[in-house]
């Protein structure tokens, strides 16, 4: 029982966090971090840019982390789906029938264009 003009104490409640807008933090950063790992990191920063967006349209109350993990995400996709275009653009002229008509120079391509490749026996 409290007096007249007197109030009880309560302590304020603690800040309303969204799940949605930190998964999407962390998946974004993942995906960053996982495009040295052959594109691997493509896949998380997808799932992070959905649930980011998601996390944004519900208006979530934790704002910041899901428009951190939409920017990361988009990046991560960015620069991942420009670097798998280059490289497949790459293979592809090696492919090209028309300008390496034998096996011995077809190879011979792919060695100069990717010498970071290494055949193994």
């Amino acid at each position: 029982m409290t007096m007249p003009g007197y109030r009880t104490y309560s302590p304020p409640a603690p800040p309303r966090r969204s799940t949605l807008a930190r998964s999407s933090q962390v998946l974004g950063i993942v995906g960053l971090a996982g495009l040295a790992v052959c594109f691997a990191g493509m896949i998380p920063a997808l799932v992070g840019l959905v649930l980011g967006t998601v996390a944004l349209v519900r208006r979530a109350p934790d704002r910041r982390p899901a428009l951190v993990g939409v920017v990361c995400s988009a990046i991560a996709l960015l620069i991942g789906s420009g670097t798998l275009f280059w490289l497949l653009s790459k293979a592809a002229q090696c492919g090209d029938a028309a300008r390496y008509p034998d096996d011995v120079s077809r190879r011979n391509c792919v060695e100069r264009e990717f010498p970071f490749a290494q055949a193994t026996p």
